[in-house]
């Protein structure tokens, strides 16, 4: 397991490093593009608009995390809320209040300092401000010049006087006021500046893109305000101005509730008062009319428990009036309205579930003013609601059961009593039945009131239910463009174009660039492989002399022996797939090579087609060769020559061309040809016509020990590649092996790709160095 793993290790390493290698023959482009990017960072950083960023920190009193008022806050704050953190972090994005920032500060209207590259924001360095009267009309405008002489107020726009200093001034955009601004820096007076005027919404929209609004974590009721700009004073003055509109918000919703409290008491109040005062009148009517003034003892008892049951049963009967009103507004109040608060009611369920569904439709008309219809939270709210409705209809249902019961109770109680005082005479009667009502309406009276001031006290002390902990600051140095961030971007950005377009590259190539492919397209082995040489350079090895390449001809040549090349075996075919792969180079300079060890070498061309070896040796033109033999006309020693600087080579040479070439070929002339010359020479190296075009090569690679296919690179096609495998599974070639060609030298690097030979030579000495 360990040898896998180490395997794999290893392929995993050279795969990076195949890849690395492969891209890094391009270092050129990749040097280009960073120096690109680099560049575009730089000057984007140099012109680019710096941004601060202003942080403020506040705490909302959030019923699930603890954060309540003082005791004696509470108690006077009867009409309290709970907030939810998650949706006060809502509101605080909502459009709604960020366009009211945008009013009140005027946001609307930027003003401008006019560069010659780029134009700087005038928050600070304007002398003046600009408000419009009707912020929701104004004409949007890219730029409008604005000049201002302090001495004499005057406004200019465009060049032209409009009006003076802090006065309204009617304009083709709107009605505008100009007024200084406070927090002006001298202005160089050759500066000019301009002003924008925008659409709320829009101004809105940019503003909440750079505003970052979070819980500080998931148990906590602190939120963090962010905003960015390229101004750090309006920074802060945004984010503190966000606070200041929330809170005020948040304490008109609350006295808007406290309001509907109000006036549901004083209807009641109007109510008993009207009905005090005619119980009044009627008593003072009556005891002037039947002159009674006083009852007797007896009359005073029984008046007593029944006046003290008839405040039981007033008592019970406002409650019951005001559990009329509220299963009223529970069955009717579909539509969102904020519903009083309960007064007079003594279940504490009742007043808790009341209270929580005041709570949950002042939260849902909050929500609803700044989220869409479908939004969860929205719909969540709305979901409690409509679950919370039958449960306080039911418990009102119950409690009224309740209240009707002990009503009963104190009709039955006094009903005894009335015919107890029905033995008392009819004027004192008359006289006790008013003084019952009486008391009974001025002990409702004195309850109203009660329950008036607690709201009003409540409505007095309504504050906000959040605490700045940190106002607003801005950082001293700007926290974009963030120079690290672009220029590891830039540098990145140019990593991946150079792969991508390097990819693409190598992707599109359809000729054999790499050893890895010809391995991948065939199974055929690769015994050699030559660098490329200089055009017009056919014969590289010369005796006395070592090149590089003559290195590789000798590795060559050790190939061919450790495949079984010698005495037994020394016949080789040289072909290629399609001409110009050099096959012919390849077969001569392998014959040189052989020469010079001692071996007595003949070098046959066969191309019979179009012949290349008269050529790279110099021979003489209309030479008698194979052709002439294949037909009969000379025999083998007529078409042997010699060449000049090499004793131990011999040549035949194509000779004439005939338009039945292929047909000579399968001449048994040709075997018998073969064999003779086996006989005589150490090495017999053929060169035939290219396999894709004509079969030649496959007749002549029987009578052959060996077949070197040449490949050639970036220039054979893949497609080719792929064929000759397949042929080879049909109509394979004797003992093939293949040879890489004219690789250009690359890099510096050696791998199985063919590229990256790093090699010298110092003629002086004949010594050879070379790197792998």
């Amino acid at each position: 397991m360990n040898r896998n793993n180490h395997h794999t290790a290893e392929n995993d390493e050279m795969l990076i490093t195949k890849i690395f290698i492969k891209h890094f023959i391009y270092w050129p482009l990749l040097l280009l593009l960073l120096v690109i990017t680099t560049l575009s960072a730089f000057f984007y950083i140099r012109y680019a608009t710096p941004k601060y960023e202003a942080t403020a920190t506040l705490v909302i009193n959030d019923e699930k995390k603890g954060a309540d008022d003082s005791r004696l806050m509470e108690s006077l704050n009867i009409i309290n809320t709970k907030k939810i953190i998650e949706n006060e972090t809502e509101v605080l994005q909502s459009r709604t209040l960020m366009d009211k920032v945008v009013k009140t500060l005027h946001l609307y209207a930027p003003v401008y300092v006019e560069g010659e590259i780029r134009d700087m924001s005038g928050y600070i360095a304007s002398p003046i401000k600009i408000e419009a009267e009707n912020p929701e009309s104004v004409i949007e405008s890219p730029k409008i010049y604005v000049k201002y002489n302090n001495q004499s107020g005057e406004i200019y726009l465009n060049g032209e006087k409009k009006g003076y200093i802090n006065s309204w001034i009617d304009t083709d955009y709107g009605r505008i006021k100009f007024s200084l601004n406070e927090k002006n820096d001298e202005l160089n007076k050759n500066k000019i500046i301009y002003f924008r005027l925008l659409k709320i919404r829009d101004v809105t929209k940019s503003i909440l893109s750079n505003l970052n609004i979070k819980a500080l974590n998931k148990l906590s009721s602190i939120i963090n305000i962010s905003y960015k700009d390229e101004v750090p004073q309006r920074a802060e003055k945004i984010v503190n101005m966000l606070i200041a509109m929330y809170n005020k918000s948040a304490i008109e919703e609350k006295n808007v509730l406290a309001q509907n409290t109000l006036n549901f008491v004083e209807q009641r109040l109007n109510a008993v008062s009207k009905d005090i005062d005619s119980i009044e009148r009627l008593v003072q009517s009556y005891k002037s009319g039947s002159g009674s003034i006083d009852i007797s003892t007896q009359g005073q008892y029984y008046l007593k428990n029944v006046s003290e049951n008839d405040q039981e049963l007033g008592r019970l009967n406002m409650q019951l009036g005001v559990l009329d009103q509220l299963e009223n507004n529970v069955k009717n109040n579909s539509s969102g309205n904020l519903m009083p608060a309960t007064v007079g009611i003594a279940d504490q369920n009742i007043s808790k579930l009341m209270t929580d569904l005041s709570d949950k439709e002042l939260e849902y008309e909050r929500l609803r003013k700044t989220v869409a219809e479908n939004n969860p939270m929205l719909m969540s709210l709305k979901d409690q609601i409509n679950k919370l409705r039958p449960s306080i209809s039911e418990n009102l249902k119950n409690q009224r059961q309740n209240l009707e019961a002990s009503r009963g109770r104190l009709y039955a109680t006094n009903n005894k009593y009335n015919s107890i005082l029905s033995s008392i005479p009819l004027k004192e009667r008359q006289i006790l039945e008013l003084s019952r009502d009486q008391n009974v309406k001025n002990g409702i009276y004195s309850f109203l009131l009660q329950k008036r001031e607690e709201t009003k006290l409540s409505y007095a002390s309504n504050i906000s239910d959040t605490r700045i902990i940190n106002n607003a600051l801005a950082t001293k140095k700007p926290v974009s463009p963030n120079k690290l961030m672009i220029y590891l971007i830039a540098i990145a950005m140019a990593t991946g174009i150079f792969f991508l377009i390097v990819s693409i590259k190598e992707g599109l190539n359809t000729k054999i660039k790499y050893r890895k492919e010809i391995e991948k397209y065939t199974s055929v082995p690769i015994i050699a492989e030559i660098t490329e040489k200089k055009p017009n350079q056919s014969l590289l090895i010369e005796p006395g002399k070592r090149t590089f390449i003559a290195e590789e001809f000798r590795k060559l040549n050790i190939s061919l022996t450790f495949l079984g090349l010698g005495k037994e075996k020394k016949r080789v075919l040289v072909t290629s797939g399609i001409p110009g792969e050099g096959k012919s180079f390849i077969a001569a300079n392998l014959a040189i090579s052989n020469s010079l060890t001692g071996k007595k070498v003949l070098l046959i061309d066969l191309d019979l087609h179009k012949p290349s070896i008269e050529n790279i040796f110099n021979l003489k033109k209309g030479m008698k060769g194979m052709s002439e033999y294949l037909l009969g006309n000379v025999s083998i020693i007529d078409i042997v020559t010699g060449v000049d600087g090499f004793g131990n080579l011999s040549i035949i040479p194509s000779g004439s061309i005939q338009h039945n070439a292929s047909e000579l070929i399968l001449n048994d002339r040709l075997a018998e040809c073969i064999s003779y010359v086996s006989d005589k020479y150490d090495l017999i190296i053929i060169d035939s016509a290219p396999t894709e075009m004509i079969t030649d090569s496959f007749v002549i690679s029987k009578l052959c020990d060996f077949t070197i296919y040449t490949v050639r690179h970036n220039y054979t096609p893949k497609i080719l590649l792929k064929r000759f495998d397949k042929s080879q599974a049909l109509n394979p070639l004797n003992n093939t092996s293949i040879v890489f060609n004219s690789i250009k030298s690359k890099g510096y690097f050696n791998n199985e790709y063919g590229y990256g030979y790093k090699y010298t030579y110092s003629g002086k000495n004949k010594e050879y160095y070379m790197d792998k």
